[in-house]
This record gives C-alpha cells, sequence and structure tokens, in this order.
C-alpha cells in the first residue's frame, strides 16, 4: 500500500493511503476523542465529537470518516476545534438522561462512594467496605453515629417505602475492623504542616496529609483531642471510648501528633507556626454561642458551653431541675436529651417556627419526645430575669410569615401574646459563631475568609472547618479538611488546587422521581427498613449510655438488598462523560425538555435504557456487521428517533452470551442488569 504524508499538530506522519485521519492519529499516538467510532464497522459520522480542522481549506470535519490525503494539514487540538468538540458533546448532554451517581453520593458532603461500600456491606465484605468508605471518610466510627445521613434524604427508596440504612454501614464496618485496619501510606516526605484544632477539620486535614507522605502537628486547646466529637455531641450518641479508639489510629499511621492545652492566641501564635512548618492549617471551629437578642440573656447558658462543661465532668453533672432550652438545632436536642438524663423532672424545649422548620434531625426530635421533653413550638424569648433563685422567662408567641433568606417562612410576633416561664435552668442553644484571633482574615460573617478552590487564606496559611463554613456538620468538616490538604499538597508542588471537573448527568432527586421511574432499577419490591436496636426506655431517660446497638453482618447484608443501585452501570467507563468532562461541557448548556422512554427491562439479563442512548448506532452496526444478525435498529426516524429491539420483540436469551452491543455502547444505553 502506498504512502502518503500528512500534519497533525505539526507533526508530519507517513501513513498508508486510505486511512481515516483517525487512524492515521491513533497509528502514531495522538489522541483524538471518539464517540460513534468502532473499529469493528463501517462509519458512523453521528456524533462529531472527532471533530478535526483541515487547515487548507478551513473545514471542519469529522475525522473518523474523513479518508487523509497527501499533504493534508490537520489541527486536532486549536482551541476551534476545541470549542466545536464542547458543542458535539453539549449537543448530546441536552437529550442524554441517566445517573453517572447515586443520589446518595452527591448529596454527600464528602462524596463518598456510598453506592459502592452499600454494595460491598450486602456482600458482607465489610472490610472493603471499610477501604471504600475511608477514602472520603477518616472518621467512620463517630461518623457512622453522629452524621445527620444527607445520603438518606436522597435515597430513591423514599419513593417506595424507607430509605436504605446507609450511615449504619459506616458504622459496623469501622466497629468490626477499625482496630486492625491500616491503609497503605507512603514513606514521610520530610515536609511538615502545624494544625491549629485537632477537631474533625483538623484531624481530616493530618490524615489526607499523611496519606500523601506529609507529617502534621496538631494542637488543641482543650485537654484531649476531638473537638465537638468530644465536647459538644453527648456521650449517649457518641460513646467517647469509641471517639478514643478512633483518634488512637492516628498515632499508629506515624508522622502525626496531638498536642493537647496549647489555644492560638495564647499560648501559641500564628508567627511561631509559619516558622516552625512548611505550611499551616487553621481548623478551630466555632465554639462562640449567638446571641439570643433578649433582655437578660446573660443569665442563660450558652448550648455548646453547657455541653462542654459536662463533658468536661465526664458526661456527669449536677441535676438542672426544671429546664428550657431555646432552639430548634441538633445542639438544642443534645442539651434537652442530657437534661433528662441529669435527672431534670421538666424539660422544655422553646422554638420559634413550627416543628417542620426545625433544622435538627426528626430522629433527634423523636427520640427526645419519647424521653418526654416537651416541645412549644412558635415561642420566643423576649426578657429573662432571676427572681427567688428562680429564671423567670418572658416569652411571646409567634406566627409565621413569608419565607426569609433561609427558604423558612419568618416568624413574627402577635401582640398581647407574652407569658411568662418559671425555670431552675435555661439554656440558649440557637447557634454558634467562629471566635477567631487576631491576625487572621475574616469576612462579614466572623468566619475565616478561604480561597474557595484550595481554602488557602494567606502565604502557607490553610483553613477549613465550622471555622470556615460557619457551624456545620462533622462529616461537612472532614470534607472542608480534605479540600484544605489538597491545598496543601498541592502549594508544595508549586501548584494551585483546584477540584476536579466531574460531570453528573442526573435523572433528578428521588422527589422529582415518577414510581414509575424506577421500573429500571434492580427491584422495586417494597421492603422494610431494618430496625433500629435502642436500649429500653428508662434506661435510656437515666443513662449516658449509647442509645442504640449496631446492626448484626446478617442485618446490615439485608438492607444492602434494599438499595436500588441507582447510579448508571457505565460510569467508570462511559466515554461521553470521559470527554464532556475533558472538554467541559455541560448537560445544562442547552436547554429544553428532553424525550422520555420507557425502559425495556423484559429481557432476563439486559437493560435497555433509550433516555441514555446517543443514537451513535454501534450496537445497530455491531449487531448487524459483526454478530451477523439484526436484533436492534431505529425506530420512528426524526425528532423521536430511538433505538428498538427489531418489531418490538424481546432480544433472544442467546444475548446473554454475546454481549456485543453491550460492550459497544460508550454510554451504557444497553447495559446488564446485575452490576459486579
Amino acid at each position: 500500500m502506498p504512502k502518503i504524508t500528512i500534519t497533525i499538530d505539526n507533526r508530519k506522519l507517513s501513513v498508508e493511503n486510505g486511512k481515516t485521519i483517525l487512524e492515521a492519529a491513533r497509528e502514531n499516538d495522538i489522541n483524538i476523542p471518539a464517540l460513534c467510532y468502532h473499529d469493528k464497522v463501517s462509519h458512523n459520522t453521528s456524533c462529531f465529537v472527532c471533530v478535526v480542522k483541515d487547515t487548507k481549506t478551513g473545514q471542519f470535519m469529522p475525522s473518523c470518516a474523513a479518508i487523509a490525503t497527501d499533504g493534508m494539514i490537520i489541527e486536532s487540538e486549536s482551541e476551534e476545534v476545541q470549542s466545536m468538540r464542547q458543542m458535539a458533546l453539549n449537543l448530546l448532554l441536552s437529550e442524554h438522561t441517566g445517573d453517572c451517581e447515586a443520589p446518595c453520593t452527591i448529596a454527600c458532603p464528602a462524596h463518598a462512594q456510598v453506592e459502592e461500600y452499600v454494595r460491598a456491606g450486602r456482600n458482607k465484605e465489610l472490610l472493603k467496605a471499610l477501604q471504600i468508605i475511608k477514602q472520603r471518610i477518616p472518621l467512620p466510627m463517630s461518623i457512622g453515629r453522629v452524621c445527620p445521613r444527607f445520603c438518606e434524604k436522597d435515597c430513591r427508596r423514599n419513593v417506595k417505602d424507607q430509605p436504605v440504612a446507609i450511615n449504619d454501614f459506616k458504622r459496623l464496618a469501622a466497629d468490626m475492623h477499625y482496630d486492625t485496619y491500616m491503609e497503605d501510606l507512603p514513606e514521610l516526605n520530610g515536609k511538615k504542616v502545624g494544625i491549629v484544632g485537632a477537631g474533625p477539620g483538623g484531624l481530616a486535614i493530618a490524615y489526607y496529609l499523611r496519606l500523601n507522605g506529609i507529617a502534621s502537628a496538631l494542637y488543641d486547646k482543650m485537654p484531649q483531642a476531638g473537638g465537638m466529637l468530644r465536647y459538644g455531641i453527648p456521650e449517649y450518641r457518641l460513646p467517647k471510648q469509641i471517639l478514643d479508639r478512633e483518634i488512637a489510629h492516628f498515632d499508629k499511621m506515624g508522622g502525626i501528633t496531638i498536642l493537647c492545652n496549647r489555644e492560638l492566641g495564647k499560648n501559641l501564635n500564628i508567627e511561631e507556626l509559619k516558622n516552625k512548618y512548611d505550611a499551616v492549617a487553621i481548623a478551630i471551629g466555632s465554639w462562640k454561642p449567638t446571641s439570643m437578642r433578649a433582655e437578660g440573656e446573660e443569665l442563660a447558658a450558652g448550648g455548646i458551653q453547657w455541653l462542654e462543661k459536662i463533658a468536661l465532668n465526664n458526661w456527669s453533672g449536677e441535676n438542672p431541675w426544671k429546664t428550657i432550652v431555646i432552639g430548634g438545632g441538633n445542639t438544642a436536642m443534645d442539651c434537652v436529651r442530657t437534661s433528662v438524663r441529669l435527672g431534670s423532672p421538666e424539660v422544655y424545649c422553646f422554638y420559634r417556627r413550627t416543628e417542620e422548620e426545625m433544622p435538627a434531625e426528626q430522629i433527634e426530635i423523636d427520640e427526645a419526645r419519647e424521653e418526654g421533653v416537651i416541645f412549644e413550638f412558635l415561642t420566643a424569648p423576649v426578657k429573662l430575669t432571676e427572681k427567688n433563685g428562680k429564671k423567670i422567662f418572658t416569652c411571646i408567641k409567634m406566627k409565621l410569615g413569608e419565607p426569609d433568606a433561609s427558604g423558612r417562612r419568618r416568624p413574627l410576633p402577635i401582640e398581647g401574646t407574652e407569658f411568662d416561664a418559671e425555670a431552675d435552668t435555661v439554656i440558649a442553644a440557637i447557634g454558634q459563631k467562629t471566635a477567631a484571633p487576631k491576625g487572621l482574615i475574616l469576612n462579614r460573617w466572623g468566619d475565616i475568609e478561604v480561597d474557595s478552590d484550595n481554602y488557602q487564606m494567606a502565604d502557607n496559611i490553610f483553613s477549613a472547618g465550622d471555622c470556615v463554613s460557619g457551624p456545620a456538620t462533622v462529616v461537612e468538616a472532614v470534607a472542608g479538611g480534605r479540600r484544605a490538604a489538597m491545598g496543601i499538597i498541592s502549594y508544595f508542588n508549586n501548584e494551585k488546587y483546584k477540584e476536579s471537573y466531574i460531570i453528573n448527568v442526573s435523572r433528578g432527586h428521588w422527589q422529582s422521581l415518577r414510581p414509575d421511574d424506577l421500573i429500571y432499577l434492580r427491584d422495586i419490591r417494597k421492603s422494610d427498613r431494618q430496625k433500629m436496636h435502642f436500649i429500653p426506655i428508662e434506661e435510656r431517660k437515666k443513662t449516658f449510655k449509647e442509645v442504640t446497638n449496631s446492626f448484626t453482618v446478617e442485618e446490615i447484608a439485608t438492607e444492602g438488598e434494599r438499595c436500588y443501585e441507582c447510579s448508571c452501570t457505565a460510569k467508570n467507563d462511559c466515554r461521553l462523560k470521559d470527554f464532556a468532562e475533558m472538554y467541559n461541557a455541560h448537560p445544562e448548556t442547552i436547554k429544553g425538555e428532553k424525550l422520555r422512554y420507557d425502559f425495556d427491562t423484559r429481557h432476563p439479563a439486559i437493560i435497555l435504557d433509550r433516555n441514555k442512548c446517543i443514537k451513535c448506532g454501534i450496537c445497530v452496526k455491531v449487531c448487524k456487521e459483526v454478530v451477523n444478525l439484526s436484533l436492534i435498529g431505529f425506530k420512528d426516524r426524526g425528532f423521536g428517533t430511538h433505538i428498538d429491539t427489531a418489531f418490538g420483540e424481546v432480544l433472544p436469551t442467546s444475548c446473554k452470551e454475546c454481549g456485543e452491543c453491550i460492550e459497544a455502547c460508550p454510554v451504557g444505553a444497553l447495559d446488564w442488569k446485575e452490576k459486579s
């Protein structure tokens, strides 16, 4: 075969006459993306993702079909070409509907691979589950107990019955294997980071730095490490023996030192740390109580300070007697339930909105009510005084008006409804703020100002956790800690860290789905959620013993069977996803109503999901030209064109042994039902 000479991206190539531009490029290790190309079938030219430019003619052409000619000069990576590819991908995405990731993983602030570790639990592979969990959750024993379960709120099982008990997979996997588990750690590289704060954010920074060979020293103002995990979350939710086991793991990893009773602004300063370490990370949390904005509020105890005092006394203390707690968040629930355990005969929770608007987790509200807490809704504080050793709390009744900035309806006072309530103890648990020492850059809310990409504050100083985000959850703090650690690692490499662009095409959260849309999932039968193992109610009310016990391996495996596994089966090898990320394409760039198709699940082993199909035609040609059958084809030419089986018949059972069309599909529109 005679040779011709072409130039691609300033490289002169000698190629066989009759080759396409794409073939010529690939033979010479020049990577041109292609979706509708398959080396076993005739040309498709349907996607235009492999577009290149002929600089002599100025024409753009699909490289998978354009034949190379002698003297041709091709651009395959110019800005013009990349823009054309991005547009082609945007057009394909505008009609593509699927789920790159399951809603549970999207909802998790740490983006843990929920579906994967639940599947491992279902298979009773709890060590494997722990390995997956620890990629994004460095404190699985604690988070497995105290996480507010963002993942479960968006679990698609909600459409049918109750969400999968996702958090309990973390808890059991960690309980079973944490004492013997150890990461595959690299040697220390000589770099060392000083971290202020040994709470969830600081511990996460230390963890991810150590995974990358970087040592750290954590400084904490309290007598023991753990931050809010130790001093803000009651023993009945998170036994401190569990926390101690978890923190002991950091010592086992080597290269991580924890130094307590060291407080920034007192016996520790920024300049000292900057000079001593290659970088500094600030993770000091948010420990300052928010004002009630009520006269005499200094007579009330701050919620987090009240819990801290009890924690310092090993979760014991004086009976607070009749107690009123102001607030509707999880800290308020911790205060009322702790009051019950300290012997209070009457515990009230006053909240200025209704139960529906309470930010506390519903399970915390329900358990508090079971333990005897009395809720007074649409009630706000006005004034607090003291008389004859008693607190006199003047309150006013409220009504709900229009939504405020939080999206909740604004509480408005009702004139003439003031009343007095008498109590022995009043606790204000309405929020916390960051108490940052001088020398740190703060935003208008008083939190530390950082670069949103790499969490850098200034110079070699980084920050993460509540002191950056404002008071949040443990899982949000560890997610921020990971981002700060990645920022530090990039800083050491003279780069700036930026999270990788990850495309996520989604059918939407479970709330936006019809029950019929679940038909493509692995099992949509109603299935009861495993019941939690509560200790007896009387024991709960009198002790700080952990409220629930972990599931058994059998129970967690049964619970795992309830998971729909609703991420895309092709998410790890989807060429559309890979190229969309490469060229920053986005499914919302071209907006419009997408056609909706039913899922063909009639075959015992194969799913045909037409909503994912990009009409590249590879499956049609592979079946016809490689397998020598014509079982699949295009139907209803025009706007409604879609792939279907021949004459609408079910694919033969022999397809279970073939699978050529499934292997060729670039987007998972044709796929096996069971995931490996």
